[in-house]
């Protein structure tokens, strides 16, 4: 109560001396320092972990531990969700979207700490996934549920929600102006221009925090001098087609895995499975360990003999073509890893898998064309930062977000033009044959994408339960005219749903249905209204979508429909409700 009064008086305090736009600046740089600190708090853990297990194991020849690791840190993600989560964590940016589009962007208050838990264990054991996805549900979560506390309205929650995604992604990458540029477009966002400061001071907030706190090398450290030439040009449209399909491939890998997978009714065992198969792989091929990004640097030095190291494999280390066949099964592999790690339970994304596989992609093409006499050498740690744009680009559909990642990561834009390049065709080359990116190609399939046409966001936001209409008056098939007659003096609408003893709609009655018998007091009591009644021009569920309410009143030209929830009624809906709280909703959506 005491916490609650206090609360009361800030808020008073606050509309006097503060404007909501002053707040939500303030709150903004508040969110992208709470991001930062949980950044680099998460990569931290996971840094800790990993050398605690490196430790342990470092006294095999081999990584005989790490059959075991990953299965370990699966099962225990797992049962976290499981008994102290209660089955409701939501994994990746696919349940973000659906958060902001099916529930107002109202993040559970567990969600600022769950992900950081179950990610940490996923992969700090050697789950093959990044950590950037739940990073940025987390910063988030941090928005929506300051946004919760102060009683912000939609708008500015949501603006707050992309302020948290702004300032972890900026506290991992340290790059500002992507973080922003991601917020925009991956997670669809409609904020108005004027909504700009407050990503930006949250973005930059979260890289000052993480740059401070965190203890983990540079994700991508990049010495290279690069100047562009316009003899690459070609090689550059043929690397983008490459990482266009790999995109493709990735998809239909991960979601054909997914598949399989999902026969499992029982998380406990498909996490089993999941980690063992997993162990497997990185025994084989250690360089799927964790997220990847000692891979990454490897190859930016030019180093790519140190992907051997501590591998069955590294006594083949010194022939021709067997650094790029071991690099090209490892970016196969780390497909089906990546895609097993999360099916199985465990929690990551595949941001930093889509730059490890561009990495490893790029560099293998310029090493091969240097094998195959190109007349002049490529820069291969070059080839290999415009690929994981590259891949981005394909996998997430967010070229914008590639381009200015990796020129930021690189401190410069000598490679702007390459990165643009490749980027386009890839993303042009991906549409083609899907034209929804891993993040929402499973909303989509189910009608719940996000979308940026207001119209079609205020349906998505209006829920049927707002709209329905409880306190319409209801008669039993088994009343009389004369009963009816009586309901028609008081009622206030013309409709009248005929129920049965258990709620079951048997039928509807018009005004215009007895209008040439209610004035007959001689059949009051023969008359029936079963007698009278008649089926309905169609019916909604509960549960339907705005999407489909809509297109039934389309069909049936109708403007009420009966709503049931089951076989029971529930109440009815009409045009003009729906246009009234759609009208609200959309003042809402565009003013600022």
């Amino acid at each position: 109560m005491r916490h609650h009064s206090l609360l009361v008086r800030f808020l008073i305090w606050r509309a006097k001396h503060l404007s909501t736009r002053q707040f939500v600046i303030i709150l903004s740089i508040l969110i992208g320092l709470l991001s930062g600190l949980a950044a680099a708090l998460l990569k931290t853990l996971v840094y800790q972990l990993k050398s605690f297990l490196a430790d342990l194991d470092s006294q095999f020849v081999f990584d005989y531990y790490y059959l075991a690791f990953p299965f370990v840190g699966i099962v225990l993600a797992v049962l976290f969700v499981r008994y102290l989560n209660r089955n409701k964590l939501g994994f990746g940016i696919p349940n973000m979207l659906y958060t902001i589009t099916r529930k107002a962007g109202l993040f559970e208050r567990d969600k600022m700490y769950s992900h950081i838990v179950t990610s940490s264990l996923t992969v700090g054991f050697g789950g093959s996934v990044g950590l950037e996805a739940p990073i940025v549900m987390t910063g988030a979560a941090y928005g929506s549920n300051i946004a919760q506390l102060f009683h912000l309205d939609y708008k500015r929650r949501i603006l707050l929600l992309g302020c948290g995604v702004a300032g972890a992604l900026s506290a991992v990458f340290a790059a500002p102006i992507a973080a922003v540029i991601f917020v925009f477009e991956v997670l669809l966002l409609d904020i108005g221009v004027s909504y700009l400061i407050p990503l930006l001071l949250a973005s930059v907030s979260g890289m000052i925090i993480g740059d401070v706190l965190s203890t983990a090398e540079v994700i991508i450290a990049y010495s290279g001098n690069y100047e562009f030439n316009l003899r690459e040009v070609p090689l550059y449209i043929i690397l983008g087609v490459l990482t266009g399909l790999f995109s493709l491939l990735f998809n239909k890998t991960y979601f054909g895995i997914e598949k399989l997978f999902q026969r499992f009714r029982q998380r406990l065992p498909k996490a089993v499975l999941g980690g063992v198969v997993l162990g497997v792989l990185i025994f084989i091929f250690p360089p799927l360990y964790g997220e990847g990004y000692d891979v990454i640097r490897v190859l930016l030095r030019d180093q790519p003999e140190e992907l051997f190291s501590r591998s069955i494999f590294g006594a083949l280390e010194g022939g021709f073509w067997q650094i790029p066949v071991f690099i090209l099964a490892v970016m196969l592999v780390k497909v089906v890893a990546t895609s097993v790690t999360i099916s199985a339970g465990g929690n990551g994304g595949v941001f930093a898998p889509s730059l490890f596989i561009g990495g490893l992609l790029g560099f293998l093409f310029a090493r091969s064309c240097n094998m195959m006499g190109w007349p002049y050498p490529l820069l291969e740690s070059s080839f290999a930062l415009v690929a994981m744009a590259g891949l981005m680009s394909g996998l997430m559909h967010a070229p914008l977000t590639g381009i200015f990642l990796i020129a930021e990561v690189t401190s410069g834009y000598a490679l702007f033009v390459p990165l643009m390049i490749v980027s386009a065709i890839s993303y042009l080359t991906t549409i083609i044959f899907e034209p929804h990116s891993f993040n929402t190609k499973k909303l989509a399939e189910k009608g719940e994408l996000i979308t940026r046409d207001k119209d079609k966001l205020v349906l998505r936001l209006l829920s049927i339960k707002r709209v329905v209409e409880h306190d319409l008056p209801t008669i039993h098939p088994q009343a009389t005219l004369g009963d009816l007659v009586d309901m028609v003096k008081h009622a206030h609408r013309n409709i009248f749903p005929v129920v049965d003893e258990e709620q079951r709609l048997r039928g509807i009655v018009l005004l215009d249905d007895i209008r040439e018998v209610m004035f007959k007091p001689e059949l009051y009591e023969s008359v029936k209204v079963s007698d009278l009644m008649h089926s309905p021009p169609g019916y909604v569920d509960i549960q339907d979508s705005m999407d489909v309410v809509m297109k039934k009143f389309s069909d049936t030209g109708a403007w009420n429909l009966p709503v049931l929830r089951g076989e029971k009624y529930e109440g009815f809906v009409s045009k003009s409700k729906i246009f009234s709280v759609y009208r609200t909703l959309l003042i809402n959506q565009t003013s600022d």
